[in-house]
């Protein structure tokens, strides 16, 4: 056989397999999570996870009672309505708190179910001074409130809120199970990846001590307030990888600042792809150099 028709016996053959894979179906989509899932957090007695979309809310189960976080009722009341239901699915003891993680109404508003139950509801003295002057009509205005760090304790089990400084908005609540090793805290320690949109509400550079605190608490894991990839919980790695995201964001556009660079250059030559796999890198990086130029330019 000659070596033009061997060669064009292999292009038949390769032309077959390519056409072969093309009509071949395409693989499946992966399929939608459920709208709602709660679940029990490994290795802990009554910890748990509420999830409705692409919020999460924390509740702890005891004898006595139950602690719950973050109705996530903004525009959805069937969402609070289903968190309840999921808490008496697996109670029936009486839901003693209600906890809000900070004053941003996508995660606290709707909590008048649980008002109702006879939850009482806690938040930071500055979401509560917030709240008061904003009145919006859908969020129940806390009962309590604590200033930098307060003890809640039901059936045995403790339950402890950290004011840590500013970082997203100046009400932010890190709650931390001692027990247990586990911190709740909502929007700015997100697990692999960048800050949300232009980072409205954030304080900077406070949200970057904010954080080296919570990485000196004694904890091992993280719930946060929307799903990590594949539903994980958050590590101490998870929060030291964001912390070096921010500071590395910091110094590159300070950089370009000093170089007289404009927002416009700063947003299209800055890349820090040792981040560049995270979701929304880059839909969001953008958006994440315009809050630091802000700060690095103008001192806001």
């Amino acid at each position: 056989m000659s070596r033009i028709t061997i060669a064009l016996a292999i292009t038949a053959a390769l032309t077959g397999v390519a056409q072969a894979e093309s009509a071949a179906p395409a693989a499946p989509a992966p399929p939608a999570p459920p709208p709602f899932a709660t679940t029990k957090v490994d290795g802990t007695d009554g910890v748990y996870i509420f999830r409705y979309g692409g919020h999460q809310a924390m509740f702890i189960v005891t004898p006595e009672g139950v602690i719950a976080t973050d109705p996530i009722g903004e525009r959805r009341p069937q969402a609070v309505t289903t968190y309840i239901a999921e808490i008496k699915k697996i109670t029936q003891a009486p839901i003693r708190y209600l906890v809000y993680s900070h004053s941003h109404y996508d995660h606290i508003a709707g909590g008048k179910p649980f008002k109702d139950a006879g939850a009482l509801v806690v938040a930071h003295d500055n979401a509560k001074m917030h709240l008061v002057a904003r009145k919006a009509p859908d969020i129940v205005i806390p009962d309590e409130s604590v200033g930098n760090q307060r003890m809640l304790t039901v059936g045995g089990t403790a339950l402890e809120l950290n004011w840590v400084g500013k970082n997203h908005g100046a009400d932010t609540l890190v709650m931390r199970l001692p027990k247990e090793k586990i911190i709740f805290t909502v929007d700015w320690i997100p697990i692999e990846g960048v800050q949300f949109r232009g980072m409205a509400d954030t304080y900077v550079p406070d949200i970057e001590e904010s954080l080296k605190k919570v990485i000196a608490m004694d904890w091992e894991r993280m719930i946060p307030g929307h799903p990590g990839p594949g539903g994980r919980l958050g590590t101490k790695d998870d929060a030291r990888m964001h912390l070096s995201y921010l500071e590395d964001l910091s110094a590159a556009v300070k950089k370009a600042v000093d170089e007289n660079k404009s927002y416009a250059d700063a947003q299209r030559e800055i890349k820090l792809p040792k981040y560049e796999k995270w979701p929304n890198y880059n839909a969001f990086l953008p958006m994440n150099i315009e809050r630091y130029y802000d700060f690095w330019n103008r001192g806001i």
